[in-house]
């Protein structure tokens, strides 16, 4: 498909490759030359960087300019190295006089002022560093030429914070170049008008054109099963590391995903160990310093590893074309994320994309099921697009007074021009300015909090050039997580856990870790001080950051459940473990909140077949046994995956119903989100997100210990005397939605309600199995765990199929 009025010097390009342009691509230029902003929702391989380019391309030669044409804003560094062979070598064969370069994080100085002077034709950034760039003055005349801002893999990050600050960023563009056109470029999604509503400015979706890339062929996607059965428990597929390092073999280039970095670092250790033809393998996520990322970067993109075990550091974009086979380690929590990882394979539409999923246990199983089911039809997760966070949006406003003094009534024009803050108040506007002007009511006589002050003219500004710097030192939206140790009181350490379990921590808790029952003392800025004790552990260990189910999946392996018609599809062993089930106890329908209860070995169980994901579970389960132990029930502990959760104490439960009441949100939630340290941990996000704690002085970088005995004061001064305050707002947002998951648990106890079903059961259940193993898992120290939790896993499961 060819076009006169492409400019020669892409008809030839094109022409020399043996290739035309896709249908999508030369709508792109359509799209430009109506002068209308524009969504291409592709597949990967679709060729998504050329058509979004392809306009600048065309503009640029035909009519050359000075100055900044085209802002180009990735989520990722990484796709610095990939645009570069997607963009810069058909340039540099088109023999056209384009000047491109990137600007990040890792730009060196000389360089980044350089390009505030003399900006390139083409600049490819990130969203943080496009915010310094908006703080400088020299923003003005840099961006007044501007004709196109491109966003790409806007999935990826638009509804979340760094989505709002790339939006405030584009409302400000829009300012400085009226005529700016806005183009992004998504993966395939489900609410295209979604992404179209955030694109447009004032959110308007009708002046946003929606190009359709075209259908590539259907992947070839398989689930991996064990030899002999597939497994009670676990979460990891570790068990197939044999199989995997057979098809790495017998392909040219595999990625092996795994949804968490802890993982990714087992696998990788549990390849090599059965690596016997010595093949070149490499790992990538983002714990892994800059260097060591762009050294493996390098070698896959020169082909020279057979495997690369990773995770969602490469789900996006990053387009390396010799990979033949991709690998799903454990359930991929989301038909889009399957769908995304698919399209790391095979970057050629016409050709279908290999893919296995290797399932790390039966309901897993039925996860993996549902989740090719859901890619076959082309049914996706929906993303939840929400109100703009108030720490974003108050480093915001620090960066545009940074720039040049503002008059409030057109800056908050502006910003509601993005569509994440359409709907912000005046008063919370006023509120979060008085925040920025001087901390807020509480922290006003501070003379660090004084950032902005206001002239006779209504007119905001900085007030003093030490807080311009500091800004621009600190500004940025991702806060590194730290870690805190476990310790003894006489400082004997046991070693260090994320920050995200600590927060749900109490003093008196009691929690497993290094093979020991630990009782918390008391929680500090840097440790958890504990003493060993013989009570029942009752919270289990964390295991990292973990994807949540995706209530599409969920919906799927309900349905699974409730239609036996479906169990043909499925191995002996999963379609036996449903099959007993039926008839030892019932199967929930779509819908139903089936509650089991059931003696075991001197406790007594429950378990809720929720559906809810790892994440609401968890949270629920430190609700449920605070309510347990208030009605006498003497909880011992609760476990939790993403099918359901299961507590057990020393009372039998006659009355789940009592358990899960909706008004367990309003009493015991704020009571449990404030006495731990979840208000706190969020506080601390936010504070230095909205620039009320520096991460950095001149010459130097707070440790995580001084960034937070500064939060954890000023949150203390807060809560006491301004409750109300606009960062503690934002706090409880954020401990609302991405901490707890507090909207699924709503979800849950509407329907707990309504839907329960109680079966008392003389013992456990078939179901139950997968999720009572994981109470072994954490009695057992790391690396003895294996061999005790199979045959744990074994004896479980022979006392739930027994029929008699």
């Amino acid at each position: 498909m060819s076009r006169p009025d492409l400019p020669a010097p892409i008809a030839e390009w094109f022409a020399a490759k043996g290739w035309a342009p896709r249908r999508h691509q030369l709508e792109m230029l359509d799209v430009a030359r109506a002068g209308a902003h524009g969504l291409l929702v592709a597949t990967t391989g679709a060729g998504k960087t050329l058509a979004g380019f392809l306009p600048t391309l065309a503009e640029l030669i035909e009519t050359p300019t000075e100055g900044l044409h085209t802002l180009y804003v990735s989520p990722l560094k990484a796709l610095a190295v990939d645009v570069q062979r997607n963009l810069l070598t058909p340039v540099a064969e088109m023999g056209v006089d384009i000047r491109i370069e990137t600007r990040t994080g890792d730009t060196p100085s000389d360089r980044k002022a350089r390009q505030r002077i003399k900006p390139p034709n083409i600049l490819l950034t990130t969203p943080e560093s496009l915010s310094l760039l908006l703080s400088y003055p020299d923003s003005f005349t840099m961006f007044e030429g501007l004709k196109t801002i491109v966003v790409d893999e806007v999935h990826a990050f638009a509804t979340g914070k760094r989505g709002d600050l790339l939006s405030l960023c584009m409302a400000r563009l829009q300012r400085i170049a009226p005529g700016l056109r806005r183009v992004a470029l998504s993966a395939t999604v489900a609410d295209p008008d979604g992404y179209r509503a955030w694109l447009a400015p004032d959110g308007d979706i009708d002046t946003v054109t929606l190009v359709q890339g075209e259908a590539g062929a259907p992947p070839n996607v398989t689930i991996l099963l064990p030899q002999g059965r597939v497994p009670w428990s676990g979460h990891s597929g570790r068990y197939a590391a044999e199989q995997v390092m057979a098809e790495i073999e017998l392909h040219k280039t595999t990625i092996v995903f795994c949804n968490t970095r802890a993982l990714a670092e087992l696998i990788f250790q549990d390849l090599w160990k059965v690596n016997a033809m010595n093949l070149p393998l490499g790992v990538h996520h983002g714990s892994l310093s800059l260097e060591a990322r762009r050294k493996v970067e390098g070698a896959m993109a020169d082909g020279r590893l057979r495997g690369l075990v990773a995770t969602a550091s490469l789900d996006l974009g990053v387009d390396w074309g010799d990979v033949d086979c991709v690998i799903q380690m454990g359930a991929p929590k989301g038909s889009s994320r399957l769908l995304q990882r698919i399209g790391r394979s095979n970057h050629r539409l016409d050709e279908p994309s290999e893919a296995i999923v290797v399932p790390g246990n039966r309901f897993e199983y039925l996860e993996a099921r549902a989740a090719l089911d859901a890619v076959e039809s082309g049914e996706l997760d929906f993303e939840v697009f929400r109100m703009g966070a108030l720490d974003v949006l108050a480093q915001h406003v620090m960066a545009c007074a940074c720039a040049a003094p503002f008059e409030q009534g057109a800056l908050l024009d502006e910003i509601r021009s993005a569509l994440p803050y359409s709907a912000l108040p005046t008063e919370t506007f006023e509120q979060l300015l008085g925040f920025v002007r001087d901390g807020g009511y509480a922290l006003k006589a501070y003379d660090k909090f004084k950032r902005l002050t206001q002239d006779a003219n209504g007119i905001w500004r900085v007030s003093l050039p030490k807080f311009v710097a500091q800004h621009r030192l600190n500004a940025g939206i991702i806060v590194e997580a730290t870690m805190l140790s476990v310790r003894f009181g006489n400082g004997r350490t046991l070693g260090r856990v994320e920050e995200g379990f600590a927060a749900t921590l109490t003093p008196r808790d009691t929690f497993f870790f290094a093979g020991l029952s630990l009782e918390v003392e008391r929680i500090d800025t840097e440790s958890i001080v504990v003493r060993a004790t013989s009570r029942p552990a009752r919270i289990p260990s964390y295991g990292g950051a973990r994807m949540p189910l995706s209530t599409n999946l969920a919906d799927r392996v309900r349905r699974f459940l409730a239609e036996p018609e479906e169990w043909r599809r499925f191995p002996d062993d999963v379609r036996e473990w449903l099959e007993v089930q039926q008839v030892r106890s019932v199967m929930p329908r779509p819908g139903q909140l089936l509650v089991e209860t059931f003696p075991r070995e001197g406790k007594h169980y429950m378990v809720a077949y929720s559906f809810e994901g790892w994440n609401a579970h968890q949270s629920l389960g430190m609700l449920v046994t605070r309510r347990m132990e208030t009605q006498g029930l003497k909880p011992i502990g609760f476990v939790a995956n993403d099918y359901a959760l299961a507590c057990y104490g020393l009372e039998p439960i006659t009355d789940p119903a009592a358990l899960f009441s909706r008004d367990i949100l309003e009493d015991e939630f704020v009571d449990w989100v404030q006495q731990s340290s979840l208000l706190k941990r969020a506080f601390r996000e936010v504070a230095v997100i909205g620039g009320l704690v520096e991460r950095q002085i001149p010459g130097k970088r707070k440790t995580g210990k001084q960034v937070s005995f500064s939060t954890d004061l000023i949150y203390d001064v807060l809560r006491k005397y301004e409750p109300g305050h606009v960062l503690l707002q934002a706090a409880w947002a954020d401990a609302r939605a991405r901490m707890t998951d507090v909207g699924r648990l709503a979800d849950l106890l509407d329907r707990a309600a309504d839907t329960m079903l109680h079966v008392d059961l003389e013992r456990i259940s078939p179901l139950a199995v997968p999720v009572l193993t994981l109470i072994g898992r954490e009695h057992v120290s790391q690396g003895l765990a294996d061999d005790a939790l199979l045959i744990e896993a074994e004896v479980l499961a022979a006392e739930a199929m027994r029929l008699d």
